[in-house]
């Protein structure tokens, strides 16, 4: 009879299986179980290389399925895309036609001054700790957009002071 613990299957499996299955894991409540401390996995250049090759145009729908399907808006989406980047409606729409790949995309944007706020574990990495500017601004959107699909209120995605 095998006795392992979640931890030490989840810390045995190669960690692209855990990007790719992330969001299982985060829905399945095991986004706390910090698997990079066995692994390091704080920033390696083939992952890093990936986000920039990577074009937001590819992830944007996966992006509005996955808040939609959680009853949330396009509007909200955007609002969250737009509070992150400075980017306006337009320059948002215009950089998801022009296929902008995420390095191309942060490039262009002006980071809120609150982004630093943004923490916690998105599939298995603690943002705040992530080393490579370009993929914690990643990290940072898909953090956000998972709030917003969780059903977080506006203020709280927002890092809104009260």
């Amino acid at each position: 009879m095998l006795n392992h613990s979640l931890k030490e299957i989840l810390l045995a499996l190669p960690v692209d299986t855990l990007n790719r299955n992330c969001d299982r894991v985060a829905e399945t409540g095991l986004q706390q179980i910090d698997y990079h401390e066995q692994n390091k996995m704080k920033s390696t250049s083939d992952h890093d290389e990936r986000f920039a090759k990577m074009t937001f145009s590819s992830v944007y729908p996966l992006y509005l399925a996955k808040v939609e399907k959680k009853g949330r808006t396009k509007e909200e989406l955007h609002q969250v895309i737009i509070w992150l980047t400075g980017f306006n409606e337009t320059m948002l729409l215009k950089h998801i036609d022009d296929k902008l790949t995420f390095e191309q995309f942060f490039k262009k944007a002006k980071l809120n001054a609150n982004a630093s706020l943004i923490t916690g574990v998105i599939c298995g990495y603690r943002v705040e700790e992530i080393e490579n500017p370009l993929t914690q601004k990643v990290r940072y959107l898909d953090k956000l957009v998972d709030e917003l699909a969780k059903g977080r209120k506006m203020e709280k995605i927002l890092r809104v002071e009260s």
